[in-house]
């Protein structure tokens, strides 16, 4: 099955474990100019204080500073009215003085703020004549600009505008007047969220003390390995963070047993460069023979010769299993065949057969594999070489010949003695590992990346991308008081051993700007007790760009509310760019663990996507109180998805969406003309009311460009209902036989 898509361009408006363990703070304040009086005209601009009310009340006060980073700084402009009103009166703190430009379009103020400044927030103050349509844009250099902000209904007065992005130079660039004389402003204020005494950072450096190297003659591998695994074995909410990295080399007689926040890698440029002659394994006898809460852990660019000719990789969701080549067979199931409930391979050699036994679902892609035996409800494949036939619902096989667009997670390697981040590059109708042969994409050099360590701030951290640096998290927990800011084309934010980042304050963890090519990958988000409108942000609000040629990657981002202590966010995931590519991502809200319960981990929404052309590849969401996914962009696919419906809610009307019963675990947006979806799945299991029911598992309007493919919904236990599947199509789930209901296709 090969996939394609067209690309007209226009865009919908935005839309507002015990597992189955049972069963299979200030906003910006600068004073107003005295002179100046709101003009008495209709208009969407806020003046200063409802906009901070308004930042309030989303949780972004505490994003912005509250000093002026363009008073005093050096400002021209593109022509003056007369020697009196130059470019510096709009920047001099003076709501008495003014700039004003000849009676022309178009015309622009710029300033330089000294440096590279992380900007969150403008203020234009006009004279009465004013622009209507401009922008706001910045530039590391003066030459090379990027829009923050742009608008053709500018409304005068005193427009405040939240921004996101960062620039040594600012200025607002007019393209149309307001008036029929030039553009005249009292001032042009700047805030910005790095502070000016943040001190440059250095790239490069050691990899901390949560990341262990070994090569074949250190001695004690095995001891070493064995402590870490007695420790992170059951420490499912700890914060101990840990990544093994093997040298490229042969290791001989080991059993790495990886528990909980645990990474294991080699450092060679293939996977055949790191041999370990034994096993990585995962295996779930601290929860008596019950995998389905092997969590947040993984296993990346290694070469296997399992001892007994099998390798075991029994794990959950957040467990990925990349670039690795098992010179055997791989088993996916616990010891003793307990229960399993779904994981993720890419990128992987298996020369012998994977046996799936118990795992309910699994989702493997671009990978060469010797077999694959056994499903329970829902196996997909995209791009495998010796991938079973599409047989779905019996055997529940939705296999797909290519992966239409993929690119591989950017890893830590060894050239010489030298770190170094390989990047691969993008593939499309990908099919098979993409290691034969030589590695296509780039390479970079430790240097070029601020090694992120415990005790590391958010303006630090902001202050390296600002530098143009790159992101390396080592293993740890971090606290951020203020977003990361990404906003480079193709910065590259890598994470190891499962580091965490914890927005403080209701801020965003983390916002990419509608630029190309950023990949994030190797993280996980832990929603603060405070609520966050949104985790983690792609693209603004506007973002519009075509990023076709070079996407935005999300791979092994996991989003976490609750579980770890109370936790709160509307939102987990947001992507409002064009072209995103989203592999693999576990986006949860708890229902185990501490701070969990229906109004003590609140959470609406685990992913809206309202861009364009966006394509998920292994999307695991769980247990959102409202849509789990809601997808309002046009041309956007799903290869894979899994999903339980929310355990706790604690009776029908709180699961009521309007006359529907329940929310969808999928919600395609009613205006959307064109969407597909391949190898889907939800699952109800109310433990606190069982009587509730829903409607549909998902919901879609019915046009010939909305179609579905391997559809499946089932009641764990009977607890709880399904009516259909998809809208009003595919039979109710019934009794307590946990059998599937399915549909083939769809409409």
């Amino acid at each position: 099955m090969r996939l394609t898509s067209a690309r007209p361009r226009p865009r919908p408006a935005p839309a507002a474990r015990i597992g189955l363990a049972l069963l299979a703070a200030g906003a910006l304040a600068l004073p107003g100019p005295a002179a100046l009086a709101e003009p008495a005209h209709a208009g969407s601009a806020r003046p200063a204080s409802a906009q901070a009310a308004a930042d309030r009340a989303t949780g972004r006060a505490a994003d912005c500073g509250a000093a002026d980073a363009a008073k005093g700084r050096p400002a021209t402009a593109s022509s003056v009215e007369n020697g009196g009103l130059s470019a510096a009166n709009a920047v001099d703190g003076d709501p008495g003085t003014r700039w004003s430009s000849a009676f022309a379009d178009p015309q622009w103020l710029q300033v330089d703020l000294g440096s590279v400044r992380q900007l969150c927030r403008v203020e234009l103050a006009w004279e009465a004549a004013y622009g209507r349509s401009y922008r706001i844009e910045t530039s590391d250099d003066g030459t090379t600009w990027r829009t923050l902000h742009s608008t053709e209904h500018g409304t005068g007065g005193t427009e405040t505008l939240t921004v996101s992005g960062s620039g040594r130079f600012v200025r607002v660039n007019g393209l149309a007047r307001g008036t029929g004389y030039g553009y005249s402003l009292w001032e042009f204020r700047i805030a910005a969220t790095d502070g000016p005494g943040v001190p440059p950072v250095q790239g490069g450096g050691d990899l901390g003390p949560n990341v262990l190297v070994f090569d074949p003659a250190t001695p004690g591998i095995q001891a070493k390995a064995d402590e870490i695994f007695r420790r992170q074995e059951a420490n499912q909410f700890g914060p101990e963070r840990y990544a093994l990295l093997f040298k490229p080399g042969s290791y001989r007689d080991l059993n790495v047993q990886l528990g909980f926040y645990t990474s294991v890698s080699g450092l060679g440029l293939k996977p055949d460069d790191t041999t370990i002659n034994g096993d990585v394994t995962v295996d779930a006898g601290w929860f008596n023979g019950n995998a389905t809460q092997n969590f947040w852990r993984s296993a990346e660019n290694l070469a296997l010769n399992p001892v007994n000719g099998t390798d075991r990789w029994a794990v959950a969701q957040a467990a990925p299993f990349r670039r690795m080549h098992v010179r055997g067979g791989l088993n996916l199931a616990p010891n003793g065949y307990g229960w399993a409930s779904g994981g993720y391979i890419a990128d992987s050699r298996i020369d012998g057969g994977i046996g799936n036994y118990s795992q309910q679902q699994w989702y493997t892609r671009d990978s060469a594999i010797g077999g694959f035996s056994n499903g329970v409800w829902n196996q997909v494949f995209s791009g495998v070489q010796g991938a079973p036939a599409q047989g779905f619902p019996n055997p529940p096989y939705t296999t797909l010949d290519t992966t239409p667009v993929s690119r591989e997670k950017p890893f830590l390697y060894l050239d010489g003695n030298e770190y170094r981040v390989f990047v691969p590059a993008r593939r499309t109708d990908a099919r098979g590992v993409s290691w034969d042969g030589v590695p296509q994409g780039t390479s970079r050099p430790l240097t070029q990346f601020y090694l992120v360590k415990p005790g590391a701030t958010a303006a630090t951290i902001n202050t390296a991308l600002a530098q143009g640096l790159d992101l390396l998290f080592t293993p740890g927990v971090y606290h951020v008081d203020r977003p990361i800011e990404v906003t480079r084309p193709g910065t590259v934010v890598l994470g190891l051993g499962l580091a965490t980042v914890v927005p403080d304050h209701g801020v965003t963890a983390i916002r990419v700007a509608d630029v190309d090519g950023v990949r994030l990958a190797g993280l996980l988000v832990d929603a603060g007790p405070v609520n966050s409108a949104t985790l983690v942000q792609i693209g603004p609000d506007d973002a519009a760009a075509d990023h076709a040629a070079d996407p935005t990657t999300l791979q092994d981002v996991f989003v976490r509310v609750g579980g770890a202590g109370p936790g709160s966010a509307t939102t987990g995931i947001v992507v409002n760019s064009d072209d995103v590519v989203i592999d693999h991502t576990w986006i949860w809200r708890a229902d185990h663990g501490a701070g969990v319960g229906w109004t003590v981990n609140p959470s609406d929404y685990g992913l809206l996507v309202r861009g364009d052309d966006v394509l998920a590849t292994g999307l695991f969401v769980e247990h959102f109180k409202k849509y789990d996914v809601e997808w309002t962009g046009e041309r956007g696919r799903t290869i894979f998805y899994q999903n339980e419906i929310a355990y706790d809610a604690p009776n029908q009307a709180a699961v009521q969406n309007g006359a529907t019963k329940g929310f969808a675990a999928y919600k395609v947006g009613d205006d959307v003309a064109v969407h597909e979806g391949w190898g889907l799945g939800s699952y109800c299991y109310f433990n606190v009311d069982p009587t509730i029911r829903m409607d549909h598992g998902f919901e879609a309007p019915v046009r010939p460009g909305v179609r579905f493919h391997g559809l499946s919904v089932v009641s764990l236990g009977g607890n709880g209902q399904f009516e259909h599947v998809i809208n009003g199509t595919g039979g109710a789930t019934s009794g307590t036989s946990t059998v599937p209901s399915t549909v083939v296709s769809f409409p």
